[in-house]
């Protein structure tokens, strides 16, 4: 049961920084959260922040930029400003 309501919740953060972002929601596994235009969006709903692992295997999706809520490690950004993604926490561009 609680891992249902986990699983709603992220869903609704992806479709709503879609929105936000005014792209398209998508999901489903392998797949980027959402596309505006040529540009495609990873949602990350993490407690804690999100590490250079999760920014390599975006870079291998095609995905422009990552939303977390949580915002990001040093690495991470350091990672995301050398591959060119675009990171935002809390409305905020990051790298």
């Amino acid at each position: 049961m609680a891992k249902r309501k986990l699983h709603k919740r992220a869903k609704r953060r992806e479709k709503r920084a879609a929105k936000k972002h005014r792209g398209k929601p998508l999901g489903g596994p392998g797949q980027p959260d959402y596309t505006r235009g040529l540009v495609k969006g990873e949602v990350k709903d993490w407690s804690r922040r999100v590490h250079s692992g999760v920014i390599k295997e975006a870079k291998k999706k095609g995905v422009g930029e990552i939303d977390s809520k949580s915002g990001f490690t040093e690495p991470a950004i350091k990672l995301a400003k050398k591959l060119s993604i675009r990171l935002i926490s809390r409305g905020r561009e990051v790298a």
